[in-house]
């Protein structure tokens, strides 16, 4: 039940859609039963010829019962064709009666059926809105723990599935109970002894469908669980086609999709044979009922019980009870499967970011002074990354973070935008510790060209846009320019509208690499962080990007992370980062100097010898 009011909340404003549905339901409902109501007469008609000679010359009295519409029709043909009608023009009275009746009930069951299919696509809107809202907010540590496919079956599959659990319950609380309610008073007012018999026999049907219905959440959660493995399975091969294809290993990645598929296939195969039994056993029972009612009502008529045309009337009204009694314990089914997607899909909107904005969090309207690392420590999980690290950048200045693979360089360039928080120490922007800056306002400043370069399946300028969405044209031209990208820009079939393929993959590395540096270019950050951001080049894009790379930082707070000396020898301080400390700093002369770390990088990648660069 709390599962199920906490989606409740996605649907609101529910009674926007409820009061429509009830009104509409309710005379569906109404018109519905008039309809069987009207074939006592047509049946009396038929089987007491008598009865059309009676004369009703006053407007009957209302009542809800089948004597009121044999009268009311009588009055009215009364009316129309005077004392001289006969049993034909009686049954075409009552035919038209039923047929203008029969039209208006399903034109009310068309707009409950319309307002709950509204009311399904409005659900279904809010949930998937909220739950990508709250992935995208999530820290990017999450994100190295959690499975991209699990989230995306959950923002898909389970999302689908869970809307039926709300708009379902419309129908388990309004439409099935006031058809139940209808047949239920047209049998009670035909015979009361006879549906006094029934009533016992129709606790079976809900009892042998509500066992069946009672494992369907079980199976329902671990079949959706399973689709989010597969899909897991599919968007990782995707993404490394070439390594699998490189590697021959497409057999092994089909193998394990496949036994992944298999399970799912088990388990939905259960689920469906569950599903798929509770309308047909409760049809079965319900013709085993109305054949047991038809030898107990069958000796009720030949005993003067109850009238001929009023029992058949019975069994035709009694067969359509077992209908929305079916649509009820579906709709009981489906509701189960939205509830077990439910707690998936609730369990990722609860899971809290660990970056957030502190409450008296202020904006960053101007940098001014410098960024400061005070004795940092930070940990991933249980592995230690950095120890105590203090580094001062001040306003202007390039600094070059080096060192060797798994040192802590990346961990000391994520940590700046707070892509993670430190387990320890502070880092400052000019002077105040960076979480006391509200998180939009202090990235604002910031300019990140990573080495894993990212673009999104847009056209080329969309992708330069990213950070300055109002951009010109113009200024996305002249970011162009200055990244060395314009050339290749213009090479493409339609220019800067070229649409860039999934991830990017229509375009070469450092082509995508020198379109992240337009990007970075054009949003004209205070801060910037280069993270390898040349390592895709090809030796004459990387000479011109560097030095478009040098003018950008001019005057403007960097840092860099590279192992490329052509990349750092103009950088004000080089800090020398070894197994999460840092062991170094100075100028590239003075580090060569001392013939440490860095030197030592520096002859492994055989640029000249120590003595060139002392």
């Amino acid at each position: 039940m709390k599962t199920y009011l906490r989606l409740l909340q996605f649907a609101r404003p529910v009674s926007k859609y409820a009061i429509p549905y009830f009104l509409f339901t309710l005379l569906h409902a109404f018109f519905n039963m008039v309809v069987f109501m009207g074939i006592s007469p047509i049946l009396e008609s038929l089987f007491s010829p008598d009865a059309v000679s009676r004369s009703v010359t006053a407007l009957p009295r209302f009542a809800v019962n089948t004597r009121y519409i044999s009268d009311l029709v009588n009055y009215f043909l009364l009316k129309l064709l005077g004392t001289g009608y006969d049993t034909i023009d009686v049954l075409i009275g009552l035919s038209v009666f039923i047929v203008a009746v029969a039209f208006l009930s399903n034109l009310f069951r068309y707009l409950s059926q319309r307002t709950i299919e509204r009311y399904r696509i409005h659900t279904l809107q809010n949930l998937r809105n909220a739950l990508f809202s709250n992935v995208m907010s999530l820290h990017a540590g999450y994100f190295s723990n959690e499975r991209k496919g699990d989230i995306l079956s959950k923002l898909t599959s389970d999302v689908q599935v869970v809307q039926f659990a709300v708009t379902n319950t419309l129908q388990v609380a309004f439409r099935e109970p006031f058809l139940m309610a209808g047949y239920l008073f047209i049998l009670i007012s035909t015979s009361a002894r006879l549906t006094l018999f029934t009533i016992v026999v129709l606790p079976v049907i809900a009892l042998v469908i509500g066992v069946i219905v009672k494992t369907l959440r079980k199976s329902a959660k671990e079949a959706q669980e399973s689709l989010g493995d597969m899909v897991t399975t599919a968007e990782e091969a995707l993404g490394g086609i070439k390594i699998l294809k490189g590697y021959n290993a497409i057999d092994y990645i089909v193998r394990k999709f496949r036994a992944q598929n298999q399970r799912f296939a088990r388990i939905s195969k259960n689920m469906a044979n569950r599903q798929t039994m509770a309308s047909p056993m409760s049809e079965f029972l319900g013709i085993s009922a109305i054949s047991i009612v038809l030898v107990y009502g069958g000796k009720m008529v030949m005993g003067g019980g109850i009238s001929a045309d009023n029992f058949l009337m019975y069994i035709a009204v009694f067969s359509q009870l077992t209908r929305p009694m079916r649509a009820f314990m579906d709709a009981f089914s489906t509701i189960h499967q939205g509830l077990a997607a439910g707690e998936r899909v609730l369990s990722l909107i609860d899971t809290p970011s660990q970056i957030t904005d502190a409450p008296d969090a202020v904006a960053l309207t101007e940098f001014r002074q410098g960024i400061e690392f005070r004795d940092v420590s930070f940990s991933y999980e249980n592995r230690e990354v950095l120890r105590r690290v203090s580094v001062e950048i001040r306003k202007g200045e390039t600094v070059a973070l080096v060192g060797p693979s798994g040192g802590g360089k990346s961990t000391i360039s994520d940590l700046i935008p707070r892509f993670y928080d430190p387990q320890a120490g502070s880092i400052l922007i000019d002077g105040v510790d960076i979480r006391q800056y509200s998180l939009e306002s202090m990235r604002s400043h910031l300019g990140i060209v990573a080495q894993d370069t990212v673009l999104f399946n847009d056209t080329i300028e969309n992708n330069i846009k990213l950070g300055k969405p109002g951009a010109s044209h113009e200024e996305v031209v002249r970011a162009a320019q200055v990244a060395n990208a314009y050339s290749f820009i213009l090479e493409t079939e339609q220019g800067f509208e070229t649409n860039t393929g999934d991830r990017g993959m229509k375009l070469s590395g450092g082509q995508r690499q020198r379109l992240s540096i337009a990007r970075a270019v054009l949003k004209n950050p205070d801060i910037l962080i280069l993270d390898e951001a040349t390592s895709a080049l090809d030796t004459e894009s990387e000479k011109l990007v560097q030095e478009a790379l040098n003018n950008l930082l001019k005057g403007r707070t960097s840092l860099v992370i590279a192992h490329r000396l052509s990349t750092i020898n103009n950088a004000d301080k080089i800090i020398v980062v070894d197994q999460g400390e840092i062991v170094e700093t100075g100028t590239h002369a003075e580090l060569i100097a001392l013939r440490g770390v860095y030197h030592r990088l520096i002859e492994m990648q055989q640029i000249g010898t120590p003595q060139e660069h002392a």
